[in-house]
């Protein structure tokens, strides 16, 4: 619990206190917290960071097992989903405890459970692909690394949305940072949580959607490349 609650300190004092982006009020319109704010979003962010960069590295450090002993290779990835899920369960549960003592809570917290196993699918089908990538070509973990860096500050987790201009350089700034599947999650997080609101049904919907197409279609990525996994491991 040290490493994202570190995370979760620095990040409010950066943005919080120096930069000063002000949240939204929670939805019991009592207090403003940038931390309690952030911490809704950064930890669905630790879940997608932490299933996929596993799923990732998994078939590797297995290789010396997998090459001699026959299991699915599918399982270590599946251990570190386990894994990091029981961290985020332990991280809501704190965050849990700060807003019930705030008097902010809601029903719709019984609906974040099912936006985190809709966000678990979605990067262990994303982790798989690159999985067996990463077999075959090395440079696929550090390639990922530079990507999450850029994907986390191009997800809205360390400010709010709406300091997004409508457009910049000619572009729907916005706009694109909205179809950003993890801006959906970490939004409908924040809202579960820190804003007490149900999103829509449609948006519910196409996220689900998205979840399972991408986590189906890792799975079957993975499972036609790793017949022959062991000879190149």
């Amino acid at each position: 619990m040290l490493n994202p609650a570190a995370t979760l300190v620095i990040f409010a004092l950066v943005f919080g206190v120096l930069l000063r982006f002000l949240p939204p009020r929670a939805g019991n319109d009592q207090f403003e917290s940038f931390a309690l704010y952030l911490f809704c979003a950064l930890v669905m962010w630790n879940v997608f960071h932490g299933v996929v960069t596993g799923a990732m590295e998994s078939l590797l450090k297995a290789g010396p097992l997998l090459s001699k002993v026959y299991f699915p290779p599918e399982a270590p990835a599946v251990a570190n989903l386990l894994t990091v899920l029981l961290q985020a369960v332990i991280e809501v549960s704190i965050l849990m405890l700060i807003l019930i003592s705030l008097s902010n809570v809601s029903w719709t917290f019984l609906l974040w459970p099912v936006m985190l196993m809709l966000l678990a699918v979605f990067a262990l089908g994303i982790g798989l692909a690159l999985s067996v990538w990463n077999v075959r070509y090395r440079d696929i973990s550090y390639l990922t690394s530079i990507a999450l860096q850029f994907l986390f500050y191009a997800t809205p987790i360390v400010y709010p949305l709406n300091v997004i201009p409508e457009e910049a350089l000619g572009l729907p700034a916005r706009d694109l940072i909205r179809l950003n599947p993890l801006s959906q999650f970490t939004e409908a997080s924040r809202e579960l949580l820190y804003g007490l609101r149900w999103p829509g049904l449609l948006r519910l919907g196409a996220m689900a959607l998205i979840s399972l197409g991408v986590g189906v279609a890792g799975w079957l990525m993975f499972k036609a490349r790793t017949r022959d996994i062991a000879e190149e491991l």
